[in-house]
């Protein structure tokens, strides 16, 4: 959020404290139980019950606000073209944000409260994780280290995967990733079958590249989003989230002999944190300053976290 710009009325957001964001709740019902809660946050993530009735509920009530424009929209180009209008097309919402800010509890907390509204009933959650290139592939291209970035993705799949999507077909398949296995599993995916909305989350999914000048480029994967999402946390807190995790991790997955991580679950406390940290600084930040913090100002919306895991500030794009 740039408050230079922000200071004399140029900014395309309206910034929001998080008692400022809460009070639009309205009377937004909390329709989630505590075990449902409790089941819906990360390994790492702290998620409240104030969490959601002050940021989650006035989202979930600004997405559903933007859903019914879009289909009553939709109805009427159908009545527009007739029958050779495609058939439902899914609302794809997008989440972006750095490695442990917490875009997976966030996805999940949406898409267990918008299934939740009358006219979307039937909410999908893919992650970008299924499309990276397997583990052969980066080895073979030198790009293990840069695991992430944009190049380790299959992006023609990712966007092949869309563009049916957003053309009506049904049932499309995902690839599913496998974080005990560092690795895409090659013969499972998962069905989305015409759901009223899609939430798709990934690191980059809020990336572009220089258009070419020909014009024929292809499309970039934020083009078939219909409102995208960013989660931003400082640099320090970012690396405090990730060795905390990483921590955990080794106390728990990494002690299987099977997972591709366990050579960390036998290293010391003091290794493990310098190992953590190395990974943070050489991988994960690098991709944060190079590709992903420069995506921020493309959202139509910013959630500001604190070092509590808490949402601080809302950022909303000005219509």
């Amino acid at each position: 959020m740039d408050m230079k710009l922000d200071s004399i009325g140029l900014s395309p957001f309206r910034n929001f404290s998080r008692a400022e964001w809460a009070a639009l709740r309205a009377d937004t019902p909390q329709p989630l139980t505590p075990e449902e809660i409790a089941r819906l946050q990360g390994l790492n993530d702290r998620l409240s019950l104030a969490e959601i009735e002050e940021i989650y509920l006035p989202l979930s009530r600004l997405l559903s606000i933007y859903v019914a424009a879009t289909q009553k929209l939709f109805r009427a180009m159908q009545k527009f073209l007739g029958p050779e209008q495609a058939g439902k097309m899914p609302y794809i919402i997008g989440v972006a944000g750095s490695v442990a800010v917490g875009k997976s509890t966030t996805s999940r907390v949406l898409q267990a409260l918008l299934g939740r509204w009358a006219n979307t009933p039937k909410v999908a959650l893919v992650t970008t994780d299924g499309f990276l290139l397997p583990n052969a592939v980066l080895e073979r291209e030198g790009l293990m280290q840069k695991k992430g970035f944009p190049e380790s993705y299959d992006l023609p799949a990712l966007l092949h995967f869309l563009t049916d999507i957003k053309a009506g077909r049904h049932p499309v398949a995902a690839p599913i990733y496998s974080h005990f296995d560092y690795d895409v599993m090659p013969n499972e995916r998962v069905e989305v079958d015409q759901p009223d909305i899609l939430i798709v989350e990934g690191l980059n999914v809020l990336q572009t590249s220089r258009p070419p000048k020909d014009g024929k480029g292809i499309p970039f994967v934020s083009d078939f989003f219909d409102f995208k999402i960013y989660i931003d946390a400082d640099d320090a807190i970012l690396e405090r989230w990730y060795v905390e995790r990483f921590m955990r991790l080794r106390e728990t997955a990494f002690r299987d002999p099977a997972a591709y991580f366990h050579r960390y679950a036998g290293i010391s406390e003091s290794e493990a944190d310098q190992t953590a940290r190395s990974i943070w600084h050489a991988i994960n930040r690098v991709n944060l300053q190079e590709n992903i913090l420069p995506t921020r100002q493309r959202a139509d919306l910013i959630l500001r976290k604190g070092g509590d895991h808490e949402v601080e500030a809302v950022a909303l794009r000005k219509l």
